[in-house]
């Protein structure tokens, strides 16, 4: 079945498995999927994530981060929906939570997160909110 919104999907499952206390959660992949999920590893809201080919499109296997039995990701927000795409200039780029969440933007350079797209002078696509 096609996925109007594979983003959406994508944060949908990791939301579903940090509530359902899931280590491992396994995603379809794609390359806006994988950049994303660098991002969060590199943030340290996933422990890592493994390319599994099957021959199709691919499947991502994260693993997701615990301390104590809570979970690193306490929220994620799609933003930009493909309905109602939302587009910032780079000195008018989110905060989340002032400071304390990131914002992942779509730009020419790539995904970046908001403090590196602020650094680059980058704006594009507000993708998600992760706390």
């Amino acid at each position: 079945m096609p996925v109007t919104d594979p983003i959406a999907d994508y944060l949908t499952r990791i939301r579903n498995a940090t509530k359902a206390k899931k280590v491992r959660v396994e995603i379809p992949a794609s390359k806006l999927k994988i950049s994303l999920s660098e991002i969060l590893k590199n943030l340290g809201y996933i422990i890592d994530f493994e390319i599994i080919n099957d021959n199709k499109q691919g499947k991502l296997n994260l693993v997701l981060k615990y301390k104590s039995g809570v979970p690193a990701i306490t929220g994620l927000k799609r933003i930009s929906k493909p309905g109602l795409r939302i587009y910032k200039s780079a000195d008018k780029l989110p905060r989340v939570l002032n400071g304390l969440g990131t914002a992942v933007i779509s730009t020419p350079k790539g995904l970046l997160t908001d403090k590196e797209a602020r650094n680059q002078l980058a704006g594009g696509e507000v993708i998600c909110y992760v706390w």
